[in-house]
């Protein structure tokens, strides 16, 4: 093993994703399992993580448990930590990717409970795992916590405030909880600009590259391009690192 490799071990460690089924969140899982790591795939759709679970064992020999699970939800979410730890016993890494941005037409049409359910799970769901796994991650003397924002919580515009001002919480929530559950447990986040997802599958291609030109890179990430930021922030390579903002957004301005 290079010293790369050793710094990017993930051997018999368990690693929390929610939101893990599809998209960014089933890139990091994929990756996790490759570099060594137990992968739990948590999400609204269990049969979609069952199915992704069964891919992730099959491709790399680790355990993948499914679970289903609606991360908004402040009380099933005891329920989830406890399903983890009865399966192996331990969780060294939780990454907090599930969210959604409904689309509306205006401002006034928001109504509360579409503002509500964008809340909830982009803020309120991982608050509330963030502290039922991290105490007892600090109990157990190491973790991490990863936060995956978007760049829209300092960049807020018209077609998403429930969802900027969601994500912006959710970047306090890193600045709070680093030092709350340290020394023992580090949380960051991960700040992402737009990648090629479902979730933007149906935008306007053309206003999509208008939209990105001005970044360096002057396009939109792929998918798997999130992988290197989070797994140094789930591994030893970033062991001195809390508290933090990574932004993986292609240079945006």
């Amino acid at each position: 093993m290079g010293y790369a490799d050793e710094l990017f071990d993930l051997t018999d460690r368990v690693v929390l994703i929610t939101g893990g089924s599809r998209g960014l969140g089933r890139e990091m899982a994929f990756a996790a399992a490759r570099c060594g790591a137990d992968v739990v795939v948590a999400g609204r759709d269990h049969d979609a993580c069952a199915a992704t679970a069964e891919e992730i064992e099959k491709a790399t020999g680790r355990a993948a448990m499914p679970y289903g699970v609606h991360i908004g939800r402040w009380d099933r979410l005891p329920g989830l930590v406890d399903a983890v730890y009865d399966r192996f016993g331990r969780l060294d890494a939780l990454v907090n990717n599930a969210g959604m941005s409904p689309l509306y037409d205006s401002l006034g049409e928001v109504t509360e409970k579409l503002f509500d359910s964008v809340v909830n799970l982009n803020l309120k769901g991982p608050f509330r795992l963030s502290v039922l796994a991290g105490e007892r991650m600090a109990e157990a003397g190491r973790g991490s916590i990863v936060n995956i924002s978007s760049t829209g919580s300092i960049r807020p515009r018209p077609a998403i405030v429930p969802y900027a001002a969601a994500k912006a919480g959710l970047n306090a929530l890193t600045e709070g909880l680093a030092p709350a559950l340290g020394p023992k447990v580090r949380v960051n986040t991960v700040m992402c600009g737009p990648f090629a997802t479902r979730a933007t599958q149906d935008w306007d291609e053309e206003r999509l590259a208008e939209g990105v030109r001005p970044h360096a890179l002057q396009r939109i990430g792929k998918p798997a391009e999130i992988v290197g930021a989070v797994l140094y922030l789930i591994s030893d390579a970033s062991s001195y690192t809390s508290g933090a903002t990574l932004r993986v957004d292609g240079g945006m301005p």
